[in-house]
């Protein structure tokens, strides 16, 4: 799925992204001449000898006496020749000051371009200042090379993921105890400097069993790099489609919803400062060991939006960017649960948001489902592997929730906590009607009708 730029990234769901996205350069901190460097570029100040006035004169004296003659007698020429020896002293004197200045000022340079050129094969590679504003207790930095140690100097063997952000890589950190995902974004994609800071400062900042969980980053020589806790079962798209992973079951997709709704609404309200993802997409939900989703990839991410629309750049991916976002370039929560929306539907159909093979009518997954709703077909698009499991009453509600947060107006849509608790109440809806299954036959094979949806207004 193409990003739309970022520009942050962003890059870049963590192998997972984006974003995205994603793009991006450094300056280098300057280094400043020491003190004692600096006095040697101070210009000497000429200073007058005592004995200078007196000098000259002496010298007006004797040019003065040596000028009387008697009346009627010549100069002869070792007198003319000695005043001129006098006249060329009185030249001397200043011009032997100026040469010991100028010499004075050759030398002072020498040193300093001979200090300037041992200093410079002497400093070290500097780091980058895109990220030194940064405290360092808000998360771990780590040198370049630690990062290629860790990952066998980005061995293709360890590579996880790719996309127009960079390359993701499984990595081992603290003497092979620990797995990372380490996200490596390329210079001049679409994540550029300002959403590799972005990320940094926020998930630095949060934790949250339902956020990826940001351990480090490195910002050596002109790279940028993420270090993310290891995810072992990649993204919900992955799991989707495109791939050869075994079919998620319905309770299961149900749970990673649920999962990724928290985080998204603990984004919305469970922070100082609301913060609006601005790319939630399948291959931005990450799932560990046990199943749990995680929301990843904050480089396109807003931080102190209110429930006030603010004009901005509009960023996003193709298929799940909110129409009124897109016309307007008003933001808002509403815009993340839109692409929830989307989301919900790619789940249930298994597909992906725009598939430019099919049809026209049917390209964009959003609007090929509302038509669907409408004409009472939507149980015809949905996973083939999910018929007969979803029990009639959850198919129902879950198929008006996905419609309700993808409507063409963000007033019209629910808040990430309603769509969280709605969730929460078709998975318990879903586990009762098993039950009752099971009970009624115990360990054998049951099945649910697929009814229609009723028209939805």
């Amino acid at each position: 799925m193409q990003e739309l730029p970022s520009q942050s990234q962003a890059f870049l769901g963590p192998w997972f992204p984006k974003t995205q996205q994603r793009d991006w350069e450094y300056d280098h901190q300057s280094s400043e001449l020491s003190k004692s460097e600096t006095n040697l570029l101070t210009i000497p100040t000429a200073e007058y000898s005592p004995t200078t006035p007196a000098l000259l004169q002496s010298n007006k004296s004797n040019f003065s006496s040596k000028q009387e003659l008697k009346p009627g007698q010549k100069e002869s020429a070792s007198t003319s020749s000695k005043s001129k020896k006098k006249n060329t002293t009185l030249f001397i004197a200043p011009g032997s000051g100026m040469g010991f200045l100028v010499k004075s000022l050759c030398t002072v340079s020498w040193l300093v371009l001979r200090r300037l050129r041992k200093t410079k094969h002497e400093r070290k590679p500097s780091r980058s200042t895109l990220a030194s504003s940064l405290p360092g207790q808000l998360c771990r930095r780590f040198s370049l090379s630690e990062i290629e140690a860790a990952t066998n100097r980005f061995h293709q063997d360890l590579l996880i993921g790719k996309g127009g952000f960079g390359n993701v890589y499984r990595g081992y950190i603290d003497d092979g105890s620990m797995a990372v995902a380490v996200k490596r974004l390329k210079q001049g994609s679409q994540q550029g400097a300002k959403e590799f800071v972005r990320e940094i400062e926020m998930l630095s900042q949060l934790r949250y069993v339902h956020l990826v969980s940001l351990i480090g980053f490195c910002d050596d020589n002109g790279e940028m790099i993420l270090v993310y806790e290891y995810v072992a079962n990649g993204t919900l798209r992955h799991h989707l489609y495109g791939s050869d992973n075994d079919p998620l079951s319905w309770k299961q997709r149900l749970e990673i919803c649920i999962g990724a709704a928290r985080g998204l609404h603990y984004l919305h309200t469970g922070v100082k400062d609301t913060i609006i993802h601005r790319d939630v997409k399948s291959s931005n939900i990450l799932l560990d060991d046990k199943w749990v989703a995680k929301v990843g990839d904050f480089g396109l991410s807003k931080v102190g939006m209110n429930e006030t629309p603010v004009s901005t750049m509009v960023m996003g991916t193709f298929g799940y960017l909110d129409p009124e976002y897109d016309r307007t370039r008003k933001l808002t929560e509403k815009s993340d649960v839109y692409s929830f929306g989307v989301l919900l539907f790619e789940v249930l159909c298994a597909r992906k948001p725009i598939d430019m093979k099919l049809d026209h009518a049917q390209k964009n997954l959003a609007s090929w489902a509302r038509t669907c709703i409408r004409k009472r077909t939507i149980q015809n698009i949905i996973d083939p592997v999910l018929m007969g499991r979803i029990a009639p009453e959850c198919f129902k509600m879950f198929v008006e929730l996905a419609e309700s947060c993808v409507r063409d107006g963000r007033i019209q849509r629910p808040t990430m906590g309603d769509v969280m608790e709605k969730l929460e109440f078709v998975l318990e809806l879903q586990e009762k009607e098993d039950a009752d299954k099971e009970r009624m036959n115990p360990g054998g094979v049951y099945s649910y009708p697929m009814v229609s949806i009723p028209r939805i207004q």
